[in-house]
């Protein structure tokens, strides 16, 4: 028999890789009441971060004559027409070189932080978190068509992974420090605490756990009483004394909320497509963005609504008349092209904001509509309210969250049961067309599907290397079928595998095999002469969840593990994929159910 190779692969189970739940007492207490301060600490730093880099962007947009107020304000309207294209062009400039020196070329955004958690990897990299911060801030400064809570999700998010890692804390509670920065984040940006907390067990953790809500909790409660009491930010928008609407106008909510569903659609589709075409251009990708500044500028010549995050265009579209009816069609139409040219070819942010501008965009074109038909315009911000849920919504796989957002900002009843109707079915249509979020889509792009649930994604996150033995039978091809038989049953293993002298896989056979020849007077003849058992090969790369739907097929005790140049590893048992699977299993189990 042959001696195996040494292998570099080993079945490592460490105490980090356990995930394991500290245990109930008053250790566990202690444990779960420093879990909970941690939250706090996390969601009063992301507030202060979140609040300095939104004063930072609305400083940029005023000096460099991106808002309507310095726009309104510059002493030298002549060269306003040179600002506004040069301004996005050099800030296009400078966000392609901060990408250069992020390892995967682009900014980070919200989705690596749902990857990390959904897939239990944690640690979110300081560098490129500081980076994407960076990139967001320029890009918005510069007056970039994209979002600015995006940058702020994952820079709490960020945030709440340094503080695990400082405290070598577990992969289970950085996932839940993650999910502290990502409340702090949305209740500071929105004053809506509630909608942190939601927005971080919808969309980031994606499961309710008391182990996990009240760090969360904490971290949103910190995070608005800083910006709300002790810094004093003031509302996204302000709701006057609305009226209630008529019975009938439900049903129009209603319509909003399945057309608004095809306008989320086209939205997330524009900036995939506008994506694909970018990395089709021959041009290098570090100088995209500033192609699609001077294209945003040379628009905004015409229509300057669509610069920037678009907050007044969004506060003007929830007046009556403000807008007519053409022009809130040509701004909505411009402000998703460019959203779409500016994150396809590169810019750094978010989609949320630009999401609740075309949203309420379309909603006040609904309205503007329904009040050409002859109907009252007293409940026009419903229509406007109702258009901003429909569409952003599903564009962040987030319905409760939108619905809290609107409760939150207007604290009126009637306005959240107008957005529940919308958002009835603008989330379910744009699921079943498009995908739960584009967040969700962008990481089935990348190789990661997260709509079979969270214990497939941990799954196909998990490498098969790490699975690996050394404790496979491996036989030279000219080993005779008698040795190969006793080496077999020296081993106590049925299989064996044919692995040549520069090492390189030749194949799989069982004993019942070699029996054969041994009862065909064949005792003598090399193994190379017996015929190969079809068995699945796969490489120290493939996931757990690849192995175990090879499993499906096979009736074997393991699979062969070899590389690109058929070099043989080693073998993962079938034993070792179901504890792998039974383990992980169980680490979610507890995880999702645990109550601190």
């Amino acid at each position: 028999m042959d001696h195996p190779r040494p292998s570099a692969y080993t079945f490592n189970m460490t105490r980090a890789d356990t995930g394991k739940v500290e245990g109930r007492g008053a250790r566990g207490v202690l444990r779960f009441l420093g879990l909970v301060a941690l939250g706090g600490v996390t969601g009063g730093l992301a507030a202060l971060l979140a609040v300095g880099f939104v004063g930072a962007v609305v400083w940029l947009n005023d000096l460099l004559l991106v808002s309507p107020r310095g726009r309104m304000m510059f002493a030298h309207p002549e060269w306003l027409a040179v600002a506004t294209v040069l301004v996005p062009t050099l800030g296009g400039l400078i966000v392609g070189q901060l990408h250069r020196a992020i390892p995967e070329g682009r900014p980070h955004t919200p989705a690596d932080a749902i990857a990390a958690v959904q897939t239990r990897r944690g640690r979110l990299p300081p560098r490129a978190g500081a980076l994407s911060a960076l990139s967001g801030l320029v890009s918005l400064g510069a007056g970039a068509s994209v979002g600015q809570y995006g940058p702020l999700v994952h820079m709490g998010a960020s945030l709440g992974s340094a503080g695990a890692r400082l405290l070598r804390l577990g992969r289970s509670e950085d996932n839940i420090t993650i999910a502290c920065g990502v409340a702090a984040a949305i209740a500071t940006a929105f004053n809506a605490p509630l909608a942190g907390i939601v927005f971080a067990h919808e969309v980031v953790l994606r499961h309710y756990a008391l182990r996990a809500f009240a760090p969360v909790a904490a971290a949103a409660l910190v995070g608005h009483v800083i910006a709300a009491e002790v810094l004093d930010r003031g509302a996204l928008f302000h709701v006057e004394q609305l009226a209630i609407p008529r019975p009938w106008e439900f049903g129009v909510f209603l319509v909003i909320g399945g057309l608004g569903a095809l306008v989320a659609g086209a939205y997330m589709h524009a900036i995939l497509g506008v994506g694909r075409l970018a990395r089709r251009l021959p041009l290098a990708a570090p100088l995209r963005p500033a192609l699609a500044g001077a294209g945003l500028g040379v628009t905004a010549l015409w229509v300057p609504d669509i610069l920037g995050m678009g907050q007044e265009t969004l506060r003007f579209a929830t007046i009556a008349g403000a807008f007519g009816s053409v022009e809130l069609a040509v701004v909505m139409g411009l402000k998703l092209a460019a959203t779409a040219l500016c994150l396809g070819m590169g810019f750094g942010g978010g989609v949320f904001s630009p999401a609740l501008v075309i949203g309420t965009l379309f909603g006040a074109l609904c309205g503007t509509l329904i009040g050409l038909a002859g109907a009252a315009q007293d409940t026009f911000v419903f229509y406007a309210i109702c258009g901003m849920v429909a569409v952003t919504a599903p564009v962040i796989g987030a319905p409760l969250t939108s619905l809290l957002i609107v409760f939150e900002l207007t604290g009126s009843y009637a306005l959240t049961t107008a957005a529940l109707a919308s958002v009835t079915l603008a989330s379910p249509i744009a699921a079943q067309l498009f995908g739960r979020s584009l967040f969700d889509i962008q990481l089935t792009a990348r190789g990661l599907d997260l709509s079979s649930g969270r214990g497939r994604a941990v799954l196909e996150d998990a490498r098969l290397g790490d699975l690996l033995s050394q404790e496979g039978v491996t036989l030279r091809p000219e080993t005779t079928v008698t040795a190969a038989i006793h080496a077999l049953g020296q081993a106590g293993h049925g299989e064996a595998y044919r692995v040549d002298a520069d090492g390189r896989y030749r194949g799989s056979l069982t004993l019942a095999d070699l029996e054969v020849m041994r009862e065909q007077d064949r005792s003598d003849a090399p193994i190379a002469d017996c015929p190969a058992t079809p068995r699945p090969v796969l490489g120290p790369e493939a996931s757990i969840w690849a192995a175990m739907r090879q499993l499906q097929e096979m009736t074997g005790e393991a699979i062969a593990v070899v590389d690109e140049d058929d070099v043989f590893h080693g073998v993962v048992y079938e034993s070792s994929i179901a504890r792998a699977f039974l383990r992980y299993s169980d680490e979610l189990r507890k995880e999702e159910h645990g109550a601190g």
